[in-house]
C-alpha cells in the first residue's frame, strides 16, 4: 500500500462510522510507516481505545445535527456557509501540521479540508456519485471539485459492481484519474460464538436528535413484544425493561459478540454500519434510514433488493411488526 512515510489521517466526525473504518487501514498502514491520527472530541474515543500509543493530533470538528423536523439535505443546505468555513480552517490547520510534523501522505476520510499541495494527498469515500432530492448537478458538481484536490481515491466498496455494497454512489464514470477501490472495511471480526442470545438487536448509530428518536422509539417497540430478547447498542439510555438489555458504547470485540450472538439486527442503513454487518455475514436485518439522508435511503432500498434486508421508514415503526 504505503511504505516508510510519516502519515497524517483523519476522518470526518459525522457520527462514528468514518473513524471506525479508519480503524483496519490504520491497522495495515502502520506496518510500515509512521501514523498520526487527526482527531474531535467525538472520535477520540474510537482511536483512544484502538491506538492508544499513536500521535494524535485536534483539528476542526464538524459538528454534524441532524434536525427533528427539516431534511438532512436541507439542514445541510442551509448549513452549508458554516461548514464551508470548517474545510477552510482544516485546510490551516493541515498545513501547519505537515510542516511540524514533516507529513508526506495525508489520508482525509470524507473531510474535504484535508489536502495539499506538498503533499500526496488520499480522499476516502464511497460517496464518489452523490444522490439528491433535487440540484444533483450542483451538489455533485460541489463534490467533484473538492476531490479533485486531492491526488487518489480509495473507495472502500468492491471494485466489481454486481458485488458492490454501495451501488451507484460508488460505481459510474469516474471523474478522478485515479480511483482505487479497497475492498469493504470494518474493525469488528467474526467469532465463534454460535448461540443466539437475543432475537434482535438495536443497533443505534448516527448524530442527534435522530439517535435519541429512534432510540425512543425502539424502547417502545421492545414493551410490545415482552416474550422476546432484545439488545441495546446505544450511547445513552437510563431505560430498565426486563427484555431489553443496554450497553453504551461497547468496544469492538464485545460488539461482534453481541452481533453475532442476535439473531436479527435493526440499524440505520449507514454505510459503515453495513459494512460491519456484510463482513460479519449477517443476512436478518431490519434497516431504517435516518428520515431525509437521501444516501441511507438509497443504502436501505438497493440493499433490499441486492441483499434481501428489510426495510422500515422510521415514522412507521409503530406499526411495524418485529
Amino acid at each position: 500500500m504505503i511504505s516508510g512515510k510519516t502519515i497524517f489521517i483523519a476522518p470526518l466526525d459525522w457520527g462514528l462510522g468514518h473513524a471506525t473504518r479508519c480503524v483496519p487501514i490504520i491497522k495495515e498502514l502502520q506496518k510500515e510507516n509512521k501514523i498520526i491520527i487527526g482527531v474531535t472530541a467525538l472520535t477520540k474515543k474510537v482511536f483512544d481505545e484502538e491506538f492508544p500509543d499513536i500521535c494524535q493530533i485536534n483539528i476542526p470538528a464538524y459538528n454534524i445535527k441532524y434536525s427533528r423536523v427539516l431534511p438532512l439535505w436541507l439542514k445541510l443546505f442551509f448549513g452549508w456557509p458554516g461548514i464551508s468555513t470548517i474545510i477552510k480552517k482544516e485546510n490551516a490547520v493541515l498545513q501547519k501540521i505537515i510542516l511540524e510534523h514533516k507529513i508526506d501522505v495525508v489520508i482525509s476520510d470524507n473531510r474535504f479540508g484535508l489536502y495539499s499541495n506538498t503533499t500526496h494527498s488520499v480522499f476516502i469515500t464511497h460517496q464518489v456519485f452523490l444522490k439528491t432530492p433535487f440540484a444533483t448537478g450542483i451538489a455533485q458538481g460541489v463534490n467533484k471539485n473538492y476531490i479533485l484536490n486531492f491526488n487518489e481515491i480509495w473507495i472502500p466498496d468492491l471494485e466489481n459492481e454486481k458485488e458492490s455494497l454501495s451501488a451507484e454512489l460508488s460505481h459510474g464514470q469516474h471523474f478522478h484519474p485515479q480511483v482505487k477501490y479497497i475492498g469493504p472495511k470494518t474493525r469488528l471480526q467474526k467469532t465463534e460464538l454460535t448461540t443466539t442470545k437475543y432475537d434482535h438487536l438495536f443497533l443505534l448509530s448516527g448524530p442527534e436528535p435522530q439517535h435519541s428518536i429512534l432510540r425512543e422509539l425502539l424502547v417502545k417497540k421492545a414493551k410490545q413484544y415482552p416474550h422476546l430478547k432484545f439488545g441495546m447498542v446505544t450511547n445513552e439510555c437510563d431505560e430498565q425493561i426486563k427484555n431489553l438489555e443496554i450497553f453504551i458504547s461497547p468496544n469492538a470485540q464485545m460488539l461482534s459478540e453481541l452481533i453475532s450472538q442476535s439473531k436479527k439486527i435493526i440499524c440505520r442503513s449507514g454505510y459503515s454500519t453495513l459494512m460491519d454487518l456484510y463482513l460479519l455475514d449477517k443476512k436478518e436485518v431490519i434497516l431504517i434510514p435516518t428520515p431525509g439522508q437521501t444516501e441511507q435511503e438509497y443504502l436501505a432500498e438497493y440493499w433490499r433488493k441486492k441483499f434481501g434486508a428489510e426495510v422500515c421508514v422510521q415514522k412507521n415503526i409503530s406499526k411495524y411488526n418485529f
